[in-house]
């Protein structure tokens, strides 16, 4: 690996590396970097340390993310335990969180194809939160999204609607709407 890469190229090299998104012959590559040059180790300790706090924050439950499926797979190929839920546009689903339950995940399944952007409005019942941008998986048409563990262990009962959005800069148009009728879980 060229040792003077620039920072955004030497950030996605390393992670695509910690990722094992390379090939053999690329994996070796880095590796060797990383033994022959202290400033690329540095790096990987630094982008080690932010997946790290990114990780704590998200098992904190200090906010929702919106995720792709290669991530979901990752959380449960670390032995989290998931609480997952596949809702079609117009469907509603029972849903809770066990006490075991490391997140919850939930795969709004949409019609992505030759979408650019979009946006989830979430709607607790009192308040509407808007969330733009969001990053989605086009080809398996769905966004993932995990909501807050504190927030979902604090409900009792209650209706929480999301809905997708593609959204151009001259309109919106709705992909989905998907509802969650929450309840606290109750053992058997």
């Amino acid at each position: 690996m060229t040792p003077h890469l620039h920072d955004a190229e030497l950030d996605s090299r390393l992670w695509s590396w910690w990722l094992d998104e390379l090939d053999e012959a690329q994996a070796s590559e880095v590796e060797e970097d990383l033994f022959a040059c202290g400033d690329c180790a540095a790096r990987l300790r630094e982008l080690l340390e932010l997946r790290d706090s990114v990780r704590n924050a998200l098992r904190d439950s200090r906010f929702a993310s919106v995720v792709t499926p290669a991530f979901v797979r990752r959380l449960q190929a670390s032995g989290l335990r998931l609480r997952e839920y596949h809702l079609q546009p117009g469907e509603s689903v029972p849903c809770t969180i066990a006490p075991a339950d490391d997140f919850v995940v939930s795969h709004l399944h949409a019609p992505l194809e030759g979408v650019r952007q979009v946006d989830l409005v979430y709607d607790d019942g009192h308040t509407q939160h808007r969330a733009p941008h969001l990053p989605f998986d086009a080809a398996a048409n769905e966004v993932t999204v995990i909501p807050p563990v504190a927030m979902l262990r604090s409900l009792g009962t209650a209706t929480h609607r999301m809905r997708l959005l593609a959204v151009t800069p001259s309109s919106e148009r709705l992909l989905g709407e998907y509802t969650f009728n929450h309840e606290r879980w109750s053992p058997g």
